[in-house]
Order: C-alpha cells, then sequence, then structure tokens
C-alpha cells in the first residue's frame, strides 16, 4: 500500500469518526456511558474477529508486545470513555473541535517521549488544523459541562494514534491488533458495567440503531482501517488527516442535531483541507525538488 492510498483510507476513517459524533450524541439518550461503549466495542471485536483469526494463523504474533497491545487498549477504552461522557453533555460540533486538539499533540508527544522527528510541515499543518477546528466552533466556543471530559479524551487519542502505528509495524498483524484492543475494551468495559452501572445493559434496544452503527463502522471498520493504514504513514501524519473528523461532526450536528453552520465554520473547513493537503503534498514536492536539484 502506498502512502497515499493510505492517507485516502484514513481520510475515509476520518468520515465515519466525525459522523458518528451524532450517534453517540443520539445513542447516549437511551443507555448509559459505559453500557454504549462497552457493547459499541463487542460489536466491533464480533465484526474484525474472522479477519483477525485468519491473520492470527497466518502471521502469529510476535512475543513481547503485549505490554504495548495493553497500554493500546488502555489508551482506546480512556479515549473514547471520556469522549463518550463530553458528548452526552456538548454539543457535537464542541465535541468533535475538542477531541481534535489531539492532532498537534501527536507530533509533540512523538518527539518528547519517542524521539520521531516529523516533517517540518507537520507543525504548520498541525497548528492550521487547531485553528480550522477553532472556526468550526463558531471563533469563540461557549464551555458546556462536558468539554473538559472531551479535552481530557484528547490526550488518550493522542497516545492511540502513536501506539496503534508502533503495535501495528512491529506485530505485521494489524487485524489481530485491532481486535485485541476491542476485546480489551468490550472485557474491561463489561466489568465496569456490571460494577457501577446502576441498571446495566438498560435501554440498549432503543439505542441499537446508534450502537450499532458505531460498533460496526467506527470500531470495526474504521479503527481497524486505522490499524492498518498506520503502517505505511507516520503518526504525525495520520493525526492531520484524521483531524477531518471535526469538519464531518460539524457537518453531522447540522443535518441530524439542527446545530448551526455558517460562514466562519465553512473557513474552518477549509482551513483543515488545507492543512490536509500541506501534509500530503508538500513532502513529495520537496522530495522531487532535491532529486531534480541533485
Amino acid at each position: 500500500m502506498s502512502r497515499l492510498q493510505a492517507n485516502l483510507l484514513l481520510l475515509l476513517v476520518s468520515v465515519i469518526w466525525g459522523s458518528s459524533f451524532a450517534a453517540q450524541k443520539l445513542g447516549s439518550e437511551h443507555v448509559s456511558i459505559l453500557t454504549f461503549n462497552t457493547t459499541r466495542f463487542a460489536l466491533g471485536a464480533l465484526a474484525v474477529l474472522p479477519l483477525a483469526w485468519r491473520e492470527w494463523k497466518k502471521v502469529g504474533l510476535p512475543k513481547g508486545l503485549w505490554p504495548g497491545l495493553l497500554a493500546t487498549g488502555v489508551a482506546l477504552q480512556c479515549g473514547s470513555l471520556l469522549q463518550q461522557m463530553g458528548v452526552t453533555y456538548t454539543s457535537v460540533t464542541n465535541a468533535g473541535f475538542i477531541t481534535g486538539i489531539y492532532v498537534p499533540l501527536v507530533p509533540i508527544i512523538g518527539y518528547l517521549v519517542l524521539r520521531h522527528r516529523p516533517h517540518p510541515v507537520i507543525w504548520p499543518a498541525a497548528a492550521l488544523s487547531l485553528f480550522g477546528t477553532w472556526l468550526l466552533s463558531g471563533g469563540g466556543m461557549d464551555f458546556a459541562a462536558g468539554d473538559l471530559w472531551v479535552l481530557a479524551s484528547s490526550i488518550f487519542w493522542a497516545c492511540h494514534v502513536l501506539l496503534v502505528g508502533a503495535m501495528a509495524v512491529r506485530s505485521g498483524a494489524p487485524t489481530v491488533v485491532a481486535f485485541i484492543q476491542f476485546a480489551f475494551c468490550a472485557i474491561v468495559g463489561s466489568v465496569m458495567t456490571a460494577g457501577f452501572d446502576p441498571a446495566p445493559f438498560a435501554g440498549t434496544l432503543e439505542a441499537l440503531p446508534e450502537i450499532a452503527y458505531v460498533g460496526f463502522l467506527s470500531v470495526g471498520l474504521a479503527f481497524t482501517l486505522q490499524s492498518v493504514t498506520q503502517r505505511y504513514t507516520s503518526a504525525s501524519d495520520a493525526a492531520i488527516i484524521l483531524s477531518g473528523e471535526t469538519v464531518f461532526s460539524a457537518v453531522g450536528g447540522v443535518l441530524v442535531m439542527g446545530e448551526t453552520f455558517d460562514g466562519i465554520k465553512l473557513a474552518g473547513c477549509a482551513a483543515i483541507l488545507v492543512a490536509m493537503l500541506l501534509v500530503q503534498l508538500v513532502p513529495g514536492l520537496i522530495g522531487q525538488a532535491q532529486e531534480q536539484g541533485a
């Protein structure tokens, strides 16, 4: 798979994730946070199980990866739980914006912790992406009760992007990595739901369309595609491309939730699009110019 193909698939992931914010908001009207989160990862694990089993039999899993795989599962569980808590108490557009803060966090954490030096274009692209998501919020957000929960989730999403890329490359089995994450979240979530939810899994039938959408598409398809594609592109590139989910969350907020969408938000969409194009085109153009100069 080429870097371009990987980035195009990541763009599809951002479409699915962005549209899922509305489903998460609607689902929260019928079920608890723990129930929604647990059931969607259970469905995602079931969806990817046949592919993961086939890959497991074919390539196996190298020894010594379990600490990293468990850390990836913890990051996914914490990020998704905190985000779902936030979406319940804030607007879809705000949730999309604040989640997008993980975009500049990925190259920062990657550099500080892993000493990964991203291409220089990543820094202005990350800043432009963050500016675009701020414009999507209307250029001056009124913080709702759930905004801080979503803000906390962005830290775990940044860690998750870095961990998924590392685990997918080191394992050579991206669908197995995806399944282990989903199964971890489903199992831990079931224990938490049984222990802390006063009415475990109540309202699941009423929220089934939203749970199925998020479970099969956002988890089963999109997170699996993330694991596969991050073998062929950098974590920093992936974060910028995935920031497009803020655009699609805003569109979903307008179409499904009746939220407003004006010229400022359109400018935000344009800024994020430019940021994604910078990441995709500039490294290749600079490389071609250097080859011609040589």
